[in-house]
């Protein structure tokens, strides 16, 4: 059996694998976020032993995605939000070999996610995509030719943070991010400039939905910045498969008119047909992603080619 862990700010996913990623069972648990990188390993693990116990099963290996930036060769959390303490700069892939001697990899979240939709998702088989993350910010991922391409200096894929979409200040410090019309924050801030009334996302979906106008125009101007962040990528790097997921994308009957509409309005100069395509992984991709990373390791293969095993 594989297992892959979630670690997020509040939530901690584990899910229990075979080979070929066949989910087993899963298990949701709080993040013990600021009791320091020990103990969010150690609740992780004692879930993942759980599991194990429940279905009489052996392990051969774990994945962990994590939320921020990490050193995937040395297994490290090295950056990460105020919503963790004592994460940066912690181990993970040799705390969890110590603890239950197999194999560990670690990954970014956004970078999970993808792995998880090519090996067994909505783009399952995909040699070249674009993964993008609708959560509280925008994040995103590239594969090209199968693998994982970080870029030379890591951030390839951080669609999230490509300025030309508008004025409003982001999250980093600069100014017509991505990040600033079609995140989770983005989205609750546009309205509430349009509204005068604040609000979370979700509701803002809500009320487009009940023909809120100003709501329904929020929708379709982050619609149109995914559009032109996989235009972007197509035109750049030929890459016109697309999976975008997260909470935001939990709206899709919002977003996908607006994104189908602006593509078609301007195709990619190469001819091709963008693939635009849901998670169909939904909660349980960063987990897989990370299963799929591992499996990887322990296998000796492809990550992105998951439907071989």
């Amino acid at each position: 059996m594989l297992a892959g862990v979630d670690v997020g700010g509040t939530n901690t996913k584990v899910v229990l694998t075979t080979t070929d990623l066949r989910v087993v069972d899963r298990v949701d648990l709080p993040t013990p976020a600021h009791a320091g990188g020990a103990a969010i390993v150690t609740a992780a693990l004692a879930a993942v032993t759980d599991l194990l116990d429940r279905h009489r099963a052996s392990l051969a290996g774990v994945g962990v995605g994590a939320a921020g930036v990490v050193d995937q060769a040395t297994g490290t959390v090295l950056v990460t939000g105020d919503s963790f303490t004592g994460w940066a700069g912690y181990g993970v892939t040799d705390a969890v070999t110590a603890a239950l001697g197999v194999p560990a990899t670690l990954d970014n979240d956004v970078n999970a996610f993808l792995l998880g939709e090519v090996a067994t998702g909505a783009v399952t088989g995909a040699r070249d995509v674009l993964g993008m993350t609708l959560g509280t910010g925008v994040g995103g991922a590239l594969v090209l030719g199968g693998r994982l391409f970080a870029g030379p200096h890591g951030a390839a894929g951080e669609i999230g943070h490509v300025p030309g979409f508008g004025d409003a200040r982001c999250t980093c410090g600069q100014v017509g991010h991505l990040e600033t019309i079609a995140g989770a924050r983005g989205i609750a801030d546009r309205y509430a400039e349009r509204s005068g009334r604040r609000v979370s996302a979700r509701e803002v979906a809500a009320a487009a939905r009940l023909g809120d106008p100003d709501a329904a125009a929020i929708f379709v101007t982050a619609g149109r910045g995914l559009a032109r962040a996989a235009l972007l990528t197509a035109g750049i790097l030929d890459v016109t498969t697309v999976v975008i997921g997260g909470g935001i994308a939990r709206s899709w009957d919002l977003l996908e008119p607006a994104i189908t509409a602006a593509i078609a309005a301007e195709p990619p100069v190469s001819g091709a047909t963008i693939r635009l395509a849901q998670s169909t992984l939904g909660s349980d991709a960063v987990a897989l992603g990370a299963a799929a990373q591992v499996r990887a390791l322990v296998l000796a293969a492809d990550p992105v080619e998951g439907a071989r095993w």
